[in-house]
């Protein structure tokens, strides 16, 4: 008997925005490949609708996106309940819904859940958001029959925080093709003259939602503290009018209008690889908890990595990167690297070889068919690797 699984919760696939895209992107198609009959939930809007992509079902929520918070949570409803018809397997990923995680039990299907990081506890929120949050975290894990993190550090925090065993299976990465260096490719496709300046191993990249939560005005005063005569570029789009306003005052204040460019968002993989590959260095300031993908992109392009020094990139990182947590420490990295580049050089090697031995995504589709075909609630990975 095929075992039917729906992955639900993301945006949807083909990947076009986050981690969590990205995820379902690359575990549906192996499991797929495994014999599992897949199924995909999708947003609305798309056009043409897809049906079948890489071997894996496509269904779609009938409306298009509209103010975000109430689009998602009934996205998530409509979601829960086709798949509870149609599946055996449902794998929520997020628990912005979990008041809602009920449904599945009503049909007598199994309800996984990827609780991600630690969502109440993100600047960005109200206090009566993260009230709320804190609460659909408790029903998530109240009423999944299997919570899964891909962060041994928030695999510890669920099982201290809720008592309820918690699967460690990692998120995973694979290295991508070599993209040459050709900054006319930026200029053209973002019609921006700040690119023709730029140099290959001349600059320093940051790729993010620019948003309080990823410390981008910790990572921009740090960096223009630092007496680089490097450019700094950060790729994302603000969330916020007012935090876009606090970090334009940073760049101000600091004299940095020639230093640092702003992309917006860039989901083209080539160019995003491109500048990964060819930056001098890259900052990571992610803090809200998991291991975040953008992270492992960047440890397999083989950079020197600077990341925000919690639990969460420690974890992820080790002794292969270096760690800020207030902009005079990333001053300090930033100089420190400049001034011993062939002793801190070796870091490219150790961080690939870490990212790959950690977090392949092979390795992480082994465990979800070991989970699936076991029904396990054992630990999987953290056994085989840690």
């Amino acid at each position: 008997m095929v075992l039917k699984i729906a992955i639900i919760g993301s945006r949807g696939i083909p990947a076009k925005y986050g981690g969590f895209e990205t995820f379902v992107d690359e575990i549906s198609k192996r499991l797929a490949a495994k014999g599992y009959e897949i199924y995909v939930s999708c947003e609305g809007g798309t056009t043409p609708k897809i049906l079948k992509y890489n071997g894996v079902n496509l269904f779609y929520f009938p409306l298009k996106p509209f103010c975000r918070v109430i689009y998602e949570t009934i996205y998530d409803i409509y979601s829960l309940i086709k798949s509870s018809f149609m599946c055996d397997y449902i794998y929520m990923l997020g628990y912005g819904a979990g008041f809602f995680f009920l449904i599945p039990k009503l049909f007598r299907k199994k309800l996984l859940v990827n609780v991600d990081g630690i969502e109440w506890k993100r600047d960005k929120y109200s206090k009566v958001e993260k009230w709320v949050l804190y609460l659909s975290e408790i029903f998530a894990v109240y009423f999944s029959d299997i919570i899964i993190a891909d962060s041994i550090a928030i695999k510890k925090y669920v099982e201290s925080t809720h008592g309820k065993n918690t699967i460690y299976i990692s998120y995973g990465v694979e290295p991508p093709p070599n993209e040459p260096w050709n900054p006319r490719k930026l200029e053209e496709i973002y019609n921006d003259s700040n690119f023709t300046s730029l140099e290959g191993n001349g600059y320093y990249l940051i790729v993010a939602r620019l948003e309080p939560e990823n410390k981008i005005h910790i990572m921009v005063e740090g960096f223009l503290l630092s007496n680089t005569t490097k450019k700094l570029v950060i790729v994302g789009n603000f969330l916020s009018q007012k935090y876009k306003l606090s970090i334009d005052k940073i760049v101000a204040e600091l004299n940095g209008y020639d230093r640092v460019i702003f992309t917006k968002g860039i989901y083209e993989k080539d160019i995003l690889n491109m500048l990964r590959q060819n930056c001098f260095a890259y900052i990571h300031g992610h803090s809200a908890g998991g291991t975040n993908p953008s992270l492992l992109e960047a440890m397999v392009m083989k950079n020197i990595i600077i990341a925000n020094g919690n639990a969460f990139n420690m974890e992820v990182g080790s002794n292969s990167m270096l760690y800020f947590k207030i902009p005079s420490d990333l001053k300090t990295c930033i100089e420190n690297i400049e001034n011993n580049y062939l002793i801190y050089l070796r870091l490219k090697s150790e961080v690939y070889k870490r990212v790959l031995a950690y977090y392949s995504w092979e390795d992480v589709v082994i465990d979800y068919d070991i989970l699936f075909k076991n029904g396990s609630s054992a630990p999987i990975t953290e056994i085989r690797k840690r």
